[in-house]
């Protein structure tokens, strides 16, 4: 059988549409259509259950899918492997960082250091996208604070970091410089979205001080929230890594938490079994170094 016909296997699975896949494809809708009669053919099982143009995956189409995808993986890995042969001049980098006020410095540094690689950065909201973009080999690695947990996926620690209470510079806690999380139980918390893992873990640090926090706004970004306290409309939790330079803002005040006690662990997580190029180790060796730098 044909690359091209399992191509098109692949695209029309996809879209469950004969017409849709035709279009996107490029080629018209009969010769899409006798290309997979003819691999059902030799096949000599039907893959497909057919509402008109509409169609569907049946179990063997499902079971076949599966290979398929791994054969087209297997070639993409093949494709980066040689590649990279070109040296760690010509390298790419891919990878998801949930730290937007560290990136910008982690890549200055390395880029001044390798100034040819060129590094993609991808938007991801879950630690289900985090695993599946790195079993699928989309990505070469995710720095975060959730960890990505996989049967072929490493996860190595890279700091732990305490977590501290952000109020605006006249708040009636702004003369102090530690405070117990209890304290703060009627305070108006300005939180990131209640889908994030953030704020699944910062409720649950209230929760453990004995309450559920009174959550005034819930917002979508990190520097959206430091604003919104700037402005003393309420409190919110931050990391001074994630902060950056906006942590020693003269606009509000960072309280260490005594009790319960509230850290969280940044890590980088990677595919075992993904070929990774010279400049992805590259990288990889700077960020652990970069971590332990502080």
């Amino acid at each position: 059988m044909e690359f091209l016909q399992l191509h098109y296997f692949q695209t029309v699975a996809r879209l469950e549409h004969m017409t849709q896949a035709a279009k996107e494809l490029n080629v018209s809708q009969p010769s899409l259509s006798n290309s997979i009669q003819r691999l059902e053919k030799k096949l000599g099982i039907p893959l497909f259950e057919r509402q008109g143009r509409h169609v569907k995956l049946n179990a063997f189409g499902k079971t076949y899918l599966r290979r398929v995808e791994q054969a087209f993986l297997e070639l993409k890995e093949g494709e980066r492997e040689i590649k990279d042969m070109a040296g760690l001049d010509h390298g790419v980098v891919s990878l998801f960082v949930s730290l937007p006020y560290v990136l910008p410095t982690l890549l200055k540094e390395f880029l001044t250091l390798h100034p040819h690689v060129r590094v993609i950065q991808r938007q991801l909201a879950s630690a289900l996208e985090m695993r599946n973009d790195l079993e699928n080999a989309e990505i070469d690695f995710c720095i975060s604070s959730t960890p990505v947990i996989g049967p072929d996926i490493e996860w190595l620690t890279l700091i732990e970091e305490e977590l501290y209470l952000t109020v605006p510079k006249g708040h009636r806690f702004a003369t102090r410089d530690s405070i117990r999380l209890v304290e703060a139980a009627n305070e108006p918390f300005i939180s990131l979205s209640s889908q994030t893992n953030f704020r699944e873990i910062t409720d649950g640090f209230c929760r453990q001080a004995g309450f559920e926090p009174p959550i005034a706004f819930e917002l979508e970004e990190v520097s959206a929230v430091q604003t919104l306290v700037e402005m003393g409309l309420g409190i919110t939790f931050t990391l001074p890594l994630s902060l950056g330079r906006r942590a020693s803002n003269p606009d509000t005040v960072q309280l260490k938490i005594t009790e319960p006690y509230c850290h969280r662990t940044f890590g980088i997580a990677w595919n075992r079994k993904h070929y990774l190029s010279q400049a992805a180790i590259h990288f990889r060796e700077f960020v652990i170094a970069f971590f332990k730098r502080g």
